[in-house]
């Protein structure tokens, strides 16, 4: 039996995958540093669909926490990636104060930079 469709899902079609994607949206995109992470991101065409790139690099710590934010990261643009005012590119990159923060910390640095940046549609 197959699992129902999640309309929040976040599936592969949806990430930042290639190097020169990931580039194209650092240096064609805007850029906003808050709390433990800094967003990246490119306004895309209306018919569009909002993807995410996440970076972290090895400054954050070892492969289990770099791996934890990654997570935190994805879920917490999987959570609000219909609360965005129009489609986007976005490429989160983790910072070193990210490591050992529980998913409400990032969540809320996550949503005050969108909010920062325009982003966010009023709810």
């Amino acid at each position: 039996m197959t699992a129902p469709k999640n309309v929040l899902g976040l599936p592969k079609s949806a990430r930042v995958k290639q190097r020169r994607e990931f580039e194209q949206i650092r240096a064609k995109g805007r850029r906003l540093s808050s709390g433990c992470l800094i967003a990246n991101w490119l306004a895309l065409p209306a018919e569009g669909r909002s993807r995410l790139g996440v970076i972290t690099s090895r400054k954050v710590g070892p492969a289990t926490v770099r791996n934890r934010a990654r997570r935190l990261l994805r879920e917490s643009f999987r959570r609000h990636q219909h609360d965005l005012t129009g489609p986007a590119a976005m490429v989160l990159v983790a910072r070193p104060s990210i490591a050992g923060k529980p998913f409400d910390a990032v969540e809320r640095d996550y949503l005050a930079a969108l909010r920062r940046a325009g982003l966010l549609r009023d709810s």
